[in-house]
């Protein structure tokens, strides 16, 4: 399973908000809400949340196993 828990974590820590990920950077709500679901995205997504956070793709998202 892939967590997006790293990437609140990370938008916290550099002041960026969902609002501004809206309004600022034309981020969909949808996407968005796929993040908090821990839902599949794009890596074209993943990659557009790096470049507004100035950040590694680990800052954003982890990797977990689901058969623990």
């Amino acid at each position: 399973m892939i967590s997006f828990d790293r990437l609140w974590k990370t938008m916290s820590n550099k002041g960026v908000t969902q609002y501004a990920l809206i309004k600022k950077y034309g981020i969909s709500p949808a996407q968005i809400t796929r993040l908090k679901r821990n839902e599949s995205v794009s890596t074209h997504t993943i990659e557009v949340f790096c470049r507004i956070l100035k950040c590694n793709v680990e800052d954003i998202m982890q990797y977990f196993d689901d058969d623990n």
